[in-house]
């Protein structure tokens, strides 16, 4: 291999930020040496990564996306390779990079984050967060090599381990007659305005629930915040549907809200773990693998029964 690892560093810096300028700053080193870099490297292949754009950054070509996604990865395994040699022992260390879709996030990660610090110091943990398909897609480019998400929308390249089940469920404002049933149907909401969660594949899963059982909601209100729902129905502006139930029944600006579960028979979401089918894991990210799958088992921190009342752990 006549590349040098640095030369990847520039070639996938630049990609990200799409532009020479801003990557030579973030690097620490000259513009001219990135230039230099990226030339050879396209010399080097035979193949046009960048189409330049006077005054206008750069961008990747369709043969240059896959080669930068290909650098990423390589370049995680050489620094996972470097923080083992340097370790000599046997303890598994490094970073990992780790995906999780947003409205999950708050709900799980405290927990996991700090019960794997814990057991696993040597070993630090990068979040991004985002809804479904940024979370695919950072999967996919190689960004993060493991992600806690949904199986909306997966495509055959990404794996995905079972972890749970979560059963949707009507939140409503708690003096609405509704919410002093045990159960309610979605025919009996067919009137009251509705707050869709508005996320990329989020909003196909929620409408898919209506046309199963052959309603047609009235929405009032569309957000792409998860509080943010909540908090409308707080204070009395319509009612949602969730699948992740917080553990209190108390918003964000001090409004209550009632949670009601559904008589209809209607798909759960699964909440699983996503990584790419063609990579292999480095040891860390498999350590966390296993402790995703730990806490959602019998005995972990989110064993049956602490998910929400119809959770079922896969």
């Amino acid at each position: 291999m006549n590349i040098s690892l640095r030369a990847l560093r520039y070639v996938v810096a630049t990609a990200d930020f799409g532009n020479l300028t801003e990557a030579a700053r973030h690097l620490n080193v000259s513009q001219p040496s990135i230039s230099a870099a990226i030339a050879q490297f396209e010399a080097e292949y035979g193949v046009q990564v960048f189409v330049r754009h006077h005054a206008k950054g750069v961008t990747t070509t369709i043969a240059g996306t896959r080669i930068v996604n290909e650098a990423r990865l390589l370049l995680n395994h050489a620094r996972d390779f470097g923080q083992n040699a340097r370790a000599m022992a046997d303890e598994v260390r490094g970073e990992i990079a780790v995906g999780c879709f947003w409205t999950i996030a708050t709900h799980f990660m405290p927990g996991l984050l700090s019960t794997f610090a814990e057991t696993h110091p040597g070993i630090t943990v990068s979040l991004d967060e985002g809804d479904q398909q940024l979370i695919l897609d950072a999967v996919i480019s190689g960004r993060t090599e493991l992600a806690l998400s949904y199986e909306f929308a997966r495509p055959e390249e990404v794996m995905a381990e079972p972890l749970a089940e979560l059963r949707p469920y009507a939140v409503l404002h708690p003096d609405h007659p509704l919410a002093r049933r045990e159960r309610i149907s979605l025919a009996d909401l067919r009137d009251e305005p509705f707050i869709l969660l508005d996320l990329p594949h989020s909003r196909d899963y929620f409408m898919g629930l209506f046309r199963s059982v052959g309603v047609e909601p009235k929405i009032a209100f569309r957000s792409r915040a998860y509080e943010l729902t909540r908090g409308l129905v707080g204070h009395g502006r319509g009612y949602t549907i969730q699948n992740v139930l917080p553990r209190t029944q108390i918003t964000h600006d001090g409004g209550r809200v009632a949670s009601v579960p559904l008589t209809d028979e209607l798909p759960p979401v699964r909440l699983v773990s996503l990584r790419l089918r063609r990579q292999t894991p480095r040891p860390a990210v498999e350590v966390f693998a296993r402790h995703l799958k730990a806490a959602f088992s019998a005995g972990g921190i989110f064993e049956p029964g602490t998910l929400s009342p119809q959770a079922t752990v896969r």
